[in-house]
């Protein structure tokens, strides 16, 4: 067996086994979680469905406990599952804290969570609770924004940067894809600004889209590269627009807070950072990679 069908099997059986839903019961999270699951290799994918009950004395709590089975019985209808096919959850805490314990005790492979479609300034203060988890969790994210029309996914886009992370986005992307009947990825690199070729005539920009394209070829997808120059963030969402992608999987080296994990990274919630402009301004639902915490 070669190198290239052992990646593309590799692909093929290990996406997405155990899934962590922190649902708020707004936006539209049942629905992507209905998509993911009708990728064949995601049917038999695990889902836990956490909902936190904020900490707060008296009748109150007790008022509001009473009501998350209710709300979690809810979840499970619209994701169009049977309830002993689901892990609820109910946890009282703060929400941002008890979803990244949570992922921890359950060793998730993926959180999904949902995010307000607002404007951008308005989306990184009132998204803190997402915002929180993807800095501080070196656990692939997927946030689906409320504002969006959760499509089945076909088109899937990954951004490519040459680093060990970008290569976890790749395979990420391509163990969906390859698992999708007609599926398409597109690779897009972005440079600030075009760099001039080598002697041989070829750009640094085309030998990381090239080893890219070979990396996905290993695992049995064709990705089609493209190469953009201008602003990282906008032109990765004109991009998924252009190519009307389903799914847009980003590579995130954001750093997290070194001080405190209670902290948020206020300079990134701020607008420094490439991930979060994607994630509020991206045209489909963004798959966010963090590079594990063991290769820093």
């Amino acid at each position: 067996m070669g190198v290239g069908h052992r990646l593309a099997e590799a692909a093929r059986s290990t996406v997405f086994r155990n899934l962590l839903i922190a649902d708020s019961g707004k936006g539209h999270v049942e629905e992507m979680v209905r998509t993911l699951r009708a990728i064949p290799p995601c049917r038999q994918a695990k889902v836990n469905l956490l909902h936190v009950v904020t900490e707060q004395g008296g009748e109150g709590f007790r008022s509001h406990r009473d009501k998350a089975d209710s709300l979690v019985a809810e979840a499970v209808v619209r994701m169009g599952l049977e309830p002993a096919e689901v892990n609820a959850i109910v946890r009282e805490g703060d929400t941002k804290q008890t979803v990244l314990k949570v992922a921890d005790e359950l060793d998730a492979d993926l959180i999904v969570m949902g995010s307000r479609g607002l404007g951008r300034l308005q989306s990184i203060l009132a998204n803190s609770t997402s915002q929180y988890v993807f800095q501080l969790s070196t656990r692939p994210m997927l946030l689906v924004r409320d504002d969006l029309y959760v499509r089945a996914i076909n088109r899937v886009l990954v951004t490519v940067d040459g680093t060990g992370v970008g290569d976890d986005a790749i395979r990420l992307a391509c163990e969906l894809v390859s698992a999708i009947p007609g599926g398409t990825l597109t690779g897009v690199h972005v440079t600030r600004q075009d760099l001039a070729p080598s002697r041989g005539g070829r750009s640094p920009a085309d030998e990381v889209l090239e080893k890219a394209v070979q990396r996905a070829r290993g695992y049995g997808v064709a990705m089609k590269p493209i190469h953009r120059t201008g602003d990282i963030g906008r032109t990765v969402c004109d991009t998924a627009e252009e190519i009307k992608a389903d799914l847009v999987v980003i590579a995130s080296q954001d750093r997290r807070p070194l001080v405190a994990k209670a902290l948020v990274d206020l300079d990134r919630l701020l607008g420094s950072s490439v991930s979060d402009f994607i994630r509020v301004h991206a045209p489909a639902p963004v798959l966010l990679v963090r590079e594990p915490e063991g290769r820093r």
